[in-house]
């Protein structure tokens, strides 16, 4: 009789231990898949649910909040330390050059469903596509491209071309970022790049030099030009009224010569002499008949002494 009830008691147990693989928790940022026989069911959410026994029914506990990542290039090994993929980090650039990338896709599950039951390894599929995505940008570009300006733009292509391929394969990811970590040439022919990149310094130094010498001589010379038309325009309108002035006195000349002819003729006889000998006293004049006059011109024009 008490053999009888170890038995049963121990049949009760069991079979509360078999109805508890039914219980099962989910966490505030999981959701769980229910299958019945191995196919999917339902979707419940966080909180703790019951569903029949195994082999009955099962679940599968999936993150929908986490931010997941994939790295390509190198691995993470504890925080703070990391290890190089070189074979992965290598890449050809549209001319022919290598380069060194090294990236982290951050992806997060859109779709529990799809995630699960869609395809074998999905993170792993995050990682090739976007390893093939990154290497199809990368050889649309030159090097120089790569390693400068273009940088950032190659990253935001690549997210857009991944999230394009995961859509196609609807795995329900959403991939929230790519970033490029590092992008360096390869170790052997990094010496090479930083003498190019210094002699592209040196080039860019020298030309804004000459900019900037340039900028503080053009407003000199502009300066000097400006004062030459100044002083021409000046010098111009000088002659112009010297001129003016000339054809004033000639027209006031004119004028009094047509009314004595005789005497106007004299006078700017004289004044030419004036201007031509300014310290002769005595002029000597010799006429048609030979005949020698001497004119005194202070006593012709009123003045003092022979």
């Amino acid at each position: 009789m008490k053999a009888k009830f170890v038995v049963i008691l121990v049949l009760m147990v069991l079979a509360v231990v078999y109805m508890m693989t039914g219980v099962y928790q989910v966490d505030p940022s999981q959701v769980a898949l229910v299958k019945t026989f191995g196919k999917y069911s339902y979707t419940s959410g966080p909180g703790i649910h019951l569903h029949a026994p195994y082999p009955f029914q099962s679940h599968v506990i999936v993150d929908v909040q986490t931010i997941r990542k994939q790295e390509i290039g190198f691995r993470t090994i504890r925080p703070g330390e990391y290890a190089s993929k070189k074979e992965e980090a290598l890449i050809l650039t549209g001319d022919g050059n290598i380069v060194s990338v090294e990236a982290v896709v951050q992806f997060r599950v859109s779709d529990p469903v799809k995630f699960v039951f869609s395809v074998e390894r999905p993170e792993e599929l995050v990682k090739f596509t976007t390893e093939s995505a990154l290497r199809e940008r990368i050889a649309k570009r030159t090097v120089d491209e790569i390693l400068t300006a273009e940088r950032d733009k190659v990253a935001y292509e690549v997210q857009e071309v991944t999230q394009k391929l995961l859509n196609d394969y609807d795995v329900g990811i959403t991939v929230l970022n790519v970033l490029l970590q590092e992008v360096v040439p390869p170790d052997p022919v990094i010496a090479a790049f930083d003498d190019v990149n210094n002699a592209k310094q040196d080039k860019e130094r020298y030309i804004n030099e000459a900019l900037r010498y340039a900028n503080n001589l053009i407003p000199v010379v502009e300066g000097e030009a400006r004062k030459i038309v100044l002083e021409a325009e000046a010098y111009a309108q000088q002659k112009i009224l010297q001129a003016t002035g000339e054809t004033q006195r000639f027209l006031s000349i004119l004028k009094e010569y047509k009314s004595s002819p005789k005497i106007t003729e004299t006078r700017l006889r004289i004044e030419t002499l004036e201007q031509v000998l300014p310290k002769a006293k005595t002029i000597i004049l010799l006429d048609e008949s030979q005949k020698i006059t001497f004119l005194n011109l202070d006593s012709l024009l009123g003045g003092g002494s022979k």
